[in-house]
């Protein structure tokens, strides 16, 4: 990897080569231990006086590093004091994210990063991931190989184009580190070797006036690039990451809904492509939706299901469920009756003008001949909740209380148990409070969350909300293709994800969530990956023998410790 270091496998474990000395081992987080360096080691690599003299085992650094972490006034000062952290000692960052994951994942990770996001610019202070431009295409090859990875020396990119950043929408450079936060939750949730990653960002521009009329903005200073020379520049970024990385999955991140699904259906039968917005979005929300028609009592063909904010995100819901129902017994024009899709245009019908994915959602005209509706000619949410009766609404809409009483209300009259998921992000995007829908239910609803929520007491029960977060899914999904070499992910994989996702066990007491803990995130990311792994082994997509799935995966999993170190 280095000339000044290089890390070895060997059956007794992970070993560091380090050829570099003083204070150039210090500066490098991925080799630096900081206080846990011995005392021989630090004469053999040339440290002595340069640190305090006493040497602290890892597990003193993290009571120290974690009591300075609690210190920090807010959720920024944390993800900066993190951020810091990692840019320090790489292995003592991961090893404190795994150590307390449930608490700290709001933080690297969803809401707190798209705040982070958006003063990029001001808290940069050491670049971390690849810069491509779309000024300079052709400096995409030089870039991608500036950290001296080799052909098989890199198992995951995550990019992202920055136009679909959460719910803050085009965030221009600054949304590399989204990138980076997903990493950090693929290595802390399910072993994912952090050395054996990149972060990318594809700079096309920035529509947002506010970034390009700063001063103090880092990326390339003009509109979002989009049109044929935002698709060469897309084409030549997978022709040469696939290249030069053969064996990497590509994981597309927040990109626009006009090129999300575009993105994900024009490569993903020729290369490993990921979309997580879409496909991991869809999976971890159908695996809340089955478990949720567990506890409801009912089949999940019997039900009518809106998804309000069908765009890329909610038609990946739909067509994953869709996908479940027709493995359940019935055919998919009968499977696809069950979904009605609201878009910026309100129901999809047919005449609406609309996107392809979204053509096979649009519900006949003759269907819409009886409706009442609030304002003759538009179809708003209220007139399909009021004239469909739905037994799940799904929230994909940014629109922040979307899901009013009277909605609720409406569909809580006709349905006992309402499975009722606002799942868009940050909380102030989210279509209903959990309190809120708990109150106008009844308690009767199942609740899953797209941000955190805490607990509500209502009645003398205390409902555990679920939280439908991607990081149930990804992390696990990573590691299955990265363990099987898999060609491709099929929706077959993503499937079997949903499916290992929905069968952990969990309590089904009023009040219990119908998704598992944060906390128990590297276990389920196991489970994950090995039902992804069979499903592309059973497929012919994977490329190496499992033999035993179980040892498969855990002796893929990277471990936050120090590794021995050989001084050369």
């Amino acid at each position: 990897m280095s000339d000044s270091f290089e890390f070895v496998d060997t059956p007794e474990g992970e070993v560091v080569r380090i050829g570099a000395r003083g204070s150039e081992v210090l500066s490098n987080p991925l080799i630096n231990r900081g206080t846990a360096f011995t005392a021989e080691e630090r004469r053999a690599l040339g440290l002595s006086g340069l640190m305090p003299s006493g040497v602290m085992d890892m597990s003193d650094q993290l009571k120290r590093v974690y009591a300075q972490y609690c210190t920090q006034p807010d959720p920024l000062s944390k993800y900066l004091y993190l951020n810091t952290m990692h840019d320090r000692n790489e292995v003592l960052y991961f090893r404190l994210l795994s150590e307390h994951i449930e608490e700290m994942l709001p933080i690297v990770y969803t809401p707190t990063i798209g705040q982070a996001i958006q003063e990029y610019s001001h808290w940069y202070h050491r670049p971390r991931g690849v810069y491509l431009s779309i000024d300079d295409p052709d400096g995409i090859e030089s870039a991608l190989t500036s950290m001296g990875h080799g052909p098989d020396d890199v198992d995951l990119i995550v990019a992202t184009d920055s136009e679909g950043i959460l719910g803050i929408g085009d965030q221009g450079v600054g949304g590399v580190a989204i990138t980076v936060g997903k990493l950090a939750v693929y290595t802390a949730a399910a072993g994912i070797h952090p050395h054996r990653v990149l972060p990318v960002v594809l700079d096309v521009g920035t529509d947002n006036l506010d970034l390009l009329n700063d001063e103090g903005y880092l990326g390339v200073r003009h509109a979002r690039v989009r049109g044929q020379r935002y698709d060469d520049f897309i084409d030549r970024y997978v022709e040469t990451a696939t290249r030069l990385f053969p064996h990497a999955m590509l994981h597309w991140e927040d990109f626009g809904a006009s090129n999300a699904m575009r993105i994900l259906h024009k490569y993903r039968e020729e290369h490993c492509t990921f979309n997580d917005d879409i496909q991991g979005t869809a999976a971890v929300v159908l695996a809340a939706l089955v478990s949720a028609v567990k506890a409801s009592g009912t089949r999940l063909t019997d039900h009518r299901i809106v998804v309000h904010g069908a765009g890329s995100a909610g038609i990946g819901i739909a067509n994953l469920t869709l996908r479940l129902m027709t493995q359940m017994g019935i055919d998919e024009h009968e499977a696809r009756t069950h979904f009605w899709g609201l878009g910026s245009r309100g129901l999809l019908r047919e005449g609406l003008r609309m996107r392809d994915f979204q053509e096979p959602y649009a519900r006949p005209a003759g269907e819409l001949a009886g409706w009442k509706l609030d304002v003759p000619g538009r179809y708003g949410l209220a007139d399909v909740v009021r004239n469909v009766r739905p037994t799940i609404l799904i929230g994909c809409s940014a629109q922040s209380g979307a899901f009013d009483e009277r909605i609720v209300r409406m569909m809580a009259g006709d349905c006992e148990r309402p499975i009722i998921m606002p799942l868009s992000n940050p909380t102030s995007k989210a279509e209903a409070l959990p309190s809120d829908i708990l109150e106008w239910t009844d308690g009767r609803a199942l609740i899953a969350t797209g941000s955190p929520f805490e607990p509500v007491p209502y009645h003398g029960v205390t409902y555990h909300i679920a939280q439908a977060n991607n990081a149930l899914i990804f992390p696990g999904v990573g590691l299955g293709v990265i363990a099987s070499r898999a060609r491709l992910v099929s929706q077959g994989m993503i499937a079997a994800a949903a499916q290992a996702l929905s069968s952990v066990d969990m309590s089904r007491e009023r009040g219990a969530s119908v998704l598992p803990d944060i906390d128990q995130l590297r276990p389920i990311s196991a489970r994950v990956a090995i039902a992804v792994a069979q499903a592309a082994a059973d497929e012919g997509l994977a490329q190496v023998e499992l033999g035993n799935p179980v040892q498969t995966i855990f002796d893929t999993m990277w471990r936050p410790v120090y590794p021995r170190i050989e001084v050369v």
